[in-house]
């Protein structure tokens, strides 16, 4: 599949070729990273900090927009990750994934040394994980590049992957030589690569067209893919397309629907057509197998699927389909079609839209409606002190952390701040330890 990249310099987002020389500035982080989001992962690059250009505090001029975009997606952040305390703080702001490039390698082994930082790879495996660690293995004319690829040291190419997949769960390979310069990548390189490694294998650098996303996709490579995006040269929506496998699914791939908050609501097939259809209307659409034509759920009944992004299976043939149901789902009137019940279940989220639609469109009678800000703060005091002071059986304390999760979520509404916001921050402190 391919990751859509945002390389960040000077607090804009660049493209730039072999590295150097810049070709593409702009200020749409927000808006690219809710894009790219829908169609897979994105990898987000601080080349400030990989070349060093930091403050006394270690921030870059991007620090501030890195730290505003990674809970936006699913997100791989590089760029001068050096130390774990570093790696751990960006996994707590919401990174899937660090890439680490030149803090990997030993630049300066001798014979019979190590060529990889073995002490700094281990303290990283045992504070985040294997699985959330990729490392670089860019190359200029065969020789792993470091410092923002400023220069190499004398490690071949394979001979560093195979070490550096000890310690993890990826491979990230860019062919210095070819990046920003949209001449195609290196093929034999990748192949190379892919054949000398078992663990997941992305090659970026110069790839500029759909064939070659798909090659590398049967040949079993990811593509992280930067200045074709940026030119139009391809789009995601073409490339997603071509990563799938229809011809194992008879041209038909299973495309499972859920909720933002992970609730399944329905299965449905898609064929080619249907997936254009779905991301050019942003809402989710299929091929009727029995009526042998494309239907957009909703478009009768009006209950769509609004596409937050779709995900793509380890074998290529199966899609989920993150989405928000605008009504009922099923057909018999159920929230899903694996249940029977009318509407979504109860949860902080499901509570916190049901306020925000009282205070958008008050009912008469409503009560939430009349909470001012200084009447919920009241309520919220009144009501932890009757939770902690008088709630004395299980169904009194039931009853009265109801009550205050519902004066909390109100005040919340209030204030602009989410459950999500709340949960992303508990997340953060789980992480940070």
């Amino acid at each position: 599949m391919v990751i859509a990249s945002i390389d960040m310099k000077d607090g804009h987002v660049v493209q730039l070729k072999n590295g150097k020389d810049l070709v593409i500035q702009r200020d749409d982080a927000d808006e690219l990273i809710s894009e790219f989001n829908k169609y897979g992962e994105v990898a987000v690059i601080d080349l400030d900090q990989a070349l060093r250009n930091t403050d006394e505090k270690g921030n870059t001029k991007n620090t501030e927009l890195l730290k505003s975009i990674l809970r936006r997606g699913n997100v791989r952040v590089g760029g001068g990750i050096r130390d774990v305390k570093k790696a751990r703080e960006l996994i707590s702001l919401g990174a899937e994934k660090v890439i680490v490039g030149s803090a990997a390698w030993n630049a300066n082994a001798k014979e019979g040394e190590s060529i990889m930082n073995t002490a700094f790879l281990e303290e990283l495996v045992k504070a985040i994980g294997k699985q959330r660690i990729i490392i670089s293995v860019d190359a200029i004319n065969g020789k792993i590049a470091v410092k923002g690829w400023t220069e190499t040291v004398n490690i071949p190419l394979i001979q560093g992957a195979k070490e550096a997949e000890k310690y993890a769960s990826e491979l990230l390979f860019t062919c210095v030589e070819k990046e920003g310069c949209m001449e195609g990548t290196d093929m034999e390189s990748c192949r190379a690569l892919r054949n000398a490694v078992k663990c997941r294998v992305v090659a970026a650098g110069g790839v500029n067209t759909l064939e070659q996303i798909t090659e590398l996709e049967k040949m079993g490579c990811d593509v992280q893919l930067g200045m074709a995006l940026y030119t139009g040269k391809v789009s995601l929506k073409d490339a997603f397309l071509g990563c799938l496998n229809f011809d194992k699914v008879g041209g038909m791939i299973p495309v499972i629907a859920q909720s933002v908050e992970g609730e399944v609501l329905m299965l449905g097939y898609a064929n080619k057509e249907a997936f254009k259809k779905s991301f050019d209307t942003g809402k989710l659409t299929f091929f009727s197998r029995t009526r042998n034509t494309l239907w957009t759920k909703g478009e009768t009944s009006g209950h769509y699927l609004e596409i937050v992004k779709m995900r793509v299976d380890c074998d290529r043939d199966t899609v989920l389909a993150t989405v928000i149901p605008h009504g009922g789902v099923c057909h018999t009137g159920s929230f899903t079609c694996f249940s029977s019940e009318p509407d979504e279940k109860s949860s902080l989220e499901r509570l916190y839209k049901v306020i925000a639609e009282r205070f958008a469109n008050p009912r008469p009678g409503s009560y939430t409606a009349t909470l001012d800000a200084k009447r919920v703060r009241e309520k919220v005091m009144e009501e932890a002190e009757e939770l902690t002071d008088d709630a004395e059986s299980r169904d009194d304390i039931i009853w009265e952390a109801a009550d205050l999760l519902y004066f909390v979520s109100v005040l919340m509404y209030k204030e602009g701040v989410s459950w999500k916001d709340v949960l992303d921050e508990l997340d953060r402190r789980h992480k940070e330890k």
